[in-house]
């Protein structure tokens, strides 16, 4: 083996080393301290495989719109969030989803659709969702990565798994002071 390809694989193992390391050594804990569950990251790569499997499986079912569902998979819990036509469309999505290998659980937390929508409707409601991402993302407690954003009238959604109660007061106290926002439906939940 040459001397650079040596090296090059030497400093590639001490690279992924140091990340593995690293990750090890920044556990989160909640605020009074104690350590909170973690994920590894094969539990990551099985969520996104799941989450993946879950839209395809949601976008294949003739009943079921993917597009207006969010899907997000924590530990093997999936959480489907977004504003959907009908319940009949919500129950066929949490049966589809459930028939995917190795779904553990299914939370469904879809709103139905108050009413059609317009084209102004939608600019508005994409000029909403970015003000929200973009607060949430200055807000360093609020972890904004693991929040969903859904916009619809005015009326913001916002979903995903989260580390505590105080993430979901604050992102909620957040999006309220956004302008063009009308409500704000919490379909947060708590890490396990």
């Amino acid at each position: 083996m040459k001397s650079s390809t040596r090296s090059l694989v030497l400093n590639s193992t001490l690279a992924g080393l140091l990340v593995i390391f690293a990750a090890g050594c920044n556990k989160p804990v909640d605020t009074k301290g104690t350590p909170l569950p973690t994920t590894t990251v094969g539990m990551e790569i099985d969520d996104s495989v799941l989450t993946a499997s879950v839209k395809s499986a949601l976008l294949a079912d003739p009943d079921v719109k993917s597009v207006d569902f969010k899907v997000e998979t924590r530990k093997g819990e999936v959480l489907l969030s977004g504003f959907v036509d009908s319940q009949a469309q919500i129950d066929r999505a949490n049966a589809v989803a459930k028939g995917v290998s190795g779904v553990k659980n299914v939370l469904n937390n879809a709103t139905i659709k108050e009413s059609t929508i317009t084209v102004g409707n939608t600019v508005d409601d994409g000029v909403v969702t970015s003000r929200v991402k973009t607060a949430l993302l200055g807000d360093e407690s609020t972890k904004s990565r693991d929040i969903a954003i859904v916009t619809r009238k005015g009326e913001v959604q916002l979903s995903g798994f989260v580390d505590n109660q105080q993430q979901i007061d604050r992102a909620i106290e957040i999006t309220r002071g956004i302008e063009g926002v009308s409500g704000v439906s919490n379909e947060m939940s708590i890490k396990k």
